[in-house]
């Protein structure tokens, strides 16, 4: 601790005084705000660990689009009277998921450099007013910009031929999902789903990628690592009992969510503690309830889910314990 600590008021006193590192250390917060950390060491554990999940499934621009939307919403956050939310990255982290699944959707082209350009830029001003929106109930607006801007983007590619949303998936109705199946699930299969699940919060599979993220949370805190952990298995194992697809499970499609959900009732907008844990687990189990039914809602549309499973859930349940919630969540 005696080394971390001059080197941080070192690093603090530079970003007071020139702009571009100011930036730098904003953008780290923006990427670390995605699971509610403000901490630029998470930041460049969460940017490492995007990279090697990005090139390992095939889509480095993936990564580099996640760089240029959240710098872009970093710029664009200083619109915003509230300058300390600014520099902690408060309206950087949607434009960070918007730079992600901008090339994870639609091909590459000069357009869709456009298109995150643009949906970068617009997540801070939905995250301003979203939030002005929600003040009243004392509940943040999450990544509710981020997947508002995202399917908004995501629509309008069926309606301009420029676009190319070979990313998406098709449109169908569900009828498969009726289809049951047996199956036998091993210790690696639940491993495989829990740590997917982790990794799966930024729109990509892997299992190194995942350690960096944990790493990532724990250097700030450990409760919070631990509790992705747990809000990945619950849900993972939720949805192998309730029959969900395997395939899925195992990619981690259905814990990402219950990961957001998780960190965010155990732990920040909630004091830890035996009550929190079993209202938590409940909204974990909600989650996953949310993630499937979403699925099916969205796929005529041929649109992903994204991270609105735990927009929902968190919602319902933030508002009615409000008056119990931390100071810092005033």
């Amino acid at each position: 601790m005696m080394t971390i600590h001059p080197i941080s008021v070192l690093w603090k006193n530079n970003t007071d005084k020139h702009y571009s590192l100011k930036i730098i250390d904003i953008s780290l917060r923006g990427c670390a705000q995605v699971m509610f950390q403000n901490n630029p060491i998470t930041g460049l554990l969460f940017f490492i660990a995007i990279f090697i999940a990005a090139y390992n499934n095939n889509n480095p621009l993936a990564a580099w689009g996640c760089i240029v939307g959240t710098v872009l919403a970093s710029i664009t956050g200083a619109i915003a009277h509230d300058v300390k939310s600014w520099r902690d990255g408060l309206y950087s982290y949607n434009g960070c998921l918007v730079g992600i699944a901008i090339p994870v959707f639609i091909t590459a082209t000069p357009i869709m450099w456009l298109c995150l350009v643009v949906g970068s830029v617009v997540s801070v001003i939905a995250t301003v007013c979203i939030a002005d929106i929600l003040k009243t109930w004392k509940v943040a607006a999450l990544t509710a910009p981020f997947v508002l801007t995202t399917w908004v983007i995501l629509l309008a590619s069926y309606a301009f031929h420029n676009i190319y949303g070979s990313g998406l998936p098709a449109p169908e109705l569900s009828q498969h999902y009726i289809a049951a199946s047996q199956n036998h699930y091993s210790i690696s299969f639940f491993i495989d789903g829990t740590l997917h699940g982790v990794s799966q919060v930024f729109l990509f599979p892997g299992i190194l990628a995942s350690l960096f993220f944990i790493a990532g949370l724990a250097v700030e805190s450990v409760v919070c690592a631990c509790y992705a952990i747990i809000g990945s298995f619950i849900a993972t194992l939720l949805a192998c009992y309730l029959g969900a697809n395997p395939h899925e499970i195992e990619a981690g499609l259905y814990a990402f969510s219950a990961v957001l959900t998780s960190v965010a009732l155990g732990t920040v907008f909630n004091h830890p503690g035996w009550q929190v844990f079993i209202y938590t687990v409940s909204g974990i189990i909600f989650t996953v309830f949310i993630q499937a039914a979403m699925n099916v809602l969205l796929m005529p549309f041929g649109l992903p889910t994204l991270t609105m499973p735990f927009v929902i859930s968190s919602w319902l349940f933030l508002v009615p314990n409000k008056e119990l919630m931390p100071e810092h969540r005033h």
